[in-house]
């Protein structure tokens, strides 16, 4: 599938990825740091965030002012991502202005300036988005849920932060955290588009291999794999409408059970693209639990949610109820779905419908440049680049008593965390 990436690794560390497409004069430059909420320590959290927001501040070659004129002058667009096991930054430009976009990031894994104004500005920007996310009723019902699902792990905080961290955190413990992980020996390059491979390679070793890289990486992070008991989870507030979700442990993406996990969410809720671009999409009515709940009017909407992440993380399942439906009887209905998808013969080729449809967001989620260049690096923060290579061949290998087996290993109705938003409660509650 992928016969024409190529992967380099320089002397300092750096990783590369490299794929030639000559459909557009376009590149996608991605820089990806092995650097998430993963790595944040109490008191710390939401600081590998907090950095991404620094790296547009400015360098004394690149300052903040010029940055964005200079890649909008070309025509290119470029942005920035944190995530649980990730930063990534990525600029997609005309081919022949690509230079500007490596000399800035070149720069900027090194020469960041963090000024103490920029940082007192940016902490009052991310206090006002914490504050509006918090603001959001079904978001609140979601960090209440993650909250509870793991006792340690950190996957449990926020990729924004607590508001009493972004008080607290100083421009040192900025810097600090940026010196610390923005480092060539913990990065990843991956390009896509219209260049020559060998010439592109001499002009990242030129422009990279120069930045040295002492990187030690974190001491190993103990795995929660199950959920430890049920819990449940009542939350209220403003607004009209009841939310629903339900979360169970799911596989880490390197997991063998991780591609069983994706056609059973595929026939549970229907399917889902892991390429944060999407990119087209597949209707999800034809799903089991769609043509229970709301084809039968219980539910507005549902929705289902695996993600690709370097720990056992969550699968949950979240629904907007019409209203005057009762919860408990979705949650029942939703019960009761599993037993059925566990102890009734799955047809084989309702596995092979769900295997056509991945196939096809996954299609989806290549069908420009910038997504190709996501695709090279994104594979590798979280597994490695065999897993994006085989991935289709994994997911064809899928047979129905695979999907039957995750099931009933993950989907477990005494380990798992149900989360309830009522409108206009008086208060909120938490029962375990």
């Amino acid at each position: 599938m992928d016969s024409s990436v190529t992967r380099v690794k320089l002397s300092n560390g750096l990783t590369i990825h490299m794929k030639e497409i000559h459909t557009a004069p376009i590149i996608s430059h991605w820089v990806w740091y092995r650097v998430g909420s993963r790595n944040e320590i109490p008191g710390l959290s939401g600081i590998s965030h907090w950095v991404e927001h620094m790296q547009f501040k400015g360098t004394p070659q690149f300052p903040a002012s010029q940055l964005d004129k200079a890649i909008s002058r070309t025509g290119g667009s470029w942005n920035a991502f944190t995530y649980m096991d990730w930063t990534t930054y990525y600029e997609t430009m005309p081919a022949n202005k690509i230079d500007l976009a490596m000399d800035l990031e070149a720069d900027r894994m090194v020469n960041s300036l963090f000024n103490p104004v920029d940082v007192e500005s940016e902490r009052t920007v991310i206090i006002s988005e914490k504050e509006g996310k918090d603001n959001e009723p079904f978001l609140r019902l979601s960090n209440a849920v993650n909250e509870a699902a793991f006792l340690s792990h950190p996957y449990r905080n926020e990729v924004i932060g607590s508001l009493e961290d972004l008080q607290r955190i100083q421009r040192d413990d900025l810097y600090h955290h940026y010196r610390k992980y923005y480092q060539p020996a913990n990065a990843i390059i991956s390009m896509a588009g219209d260049f020559n491979t060998s010439e592109m390679i001499e002009k990242i070793q030129n422009k990279f291999v120069s930045i040295s890289s002492e990187f030690s990486p974190d001491p190993e992070i103990q795995p929660e794999y199950e959920l430890k008991g049920k819990k449940e989870i009542l939350l209220s507030g403003p607004g009209d409408t009841i939310f629903i979700q339900i979360a169970y442990r799911s596989p880490s993406a390197s997991d063998p059970d991780f591609f069983g996990f994706t056609i059973l969410d595929s026939l549970l809720s229907g399917p889902a693209s892991l390429n944060m671009f999407g990119g087209g999409g597949t209707s999800n009515k034809t799903s089991r639990l769609y043509k229970k709940l709301v084809d039968k009017r219980f539910a507005v909407s549902l929705a289902g949610g695996l993600q690709a992440t370097l720990d056992p993380h969550l699968y949950d399942l979240s629904i907007t109820l019409h209203q005057g439906q009762d919860p408990e009887i979705v949650i029942k209905t939703i019960d009761q779905e599993i037993v059925r998808l566990i102890e009734k013969r799955i047809r084989k080729s309702e596995i092979q419908k769900a295997v056509k449809q991945a196939r096809a967001m996954f299609a989806y989620g290549l069908e420009n440049i910038t997504n190709q260049a996501f695709w090279l690096g994104y594979s590798e923060s979280f597994a490695d680049h065999d897993w994006y290579a085989n991935y289709l061949d994994r997911l064809n290998e899928i047979k129905p008593q695979d999907v039957q087996r995750v099931a009933e290993k993950y989907l477990h109705p005494e380990k798992r965390v149900i989360g309830i938003y009522h409108p206009n409660f008086s208060e909120s509650k938490q029962s375990s």
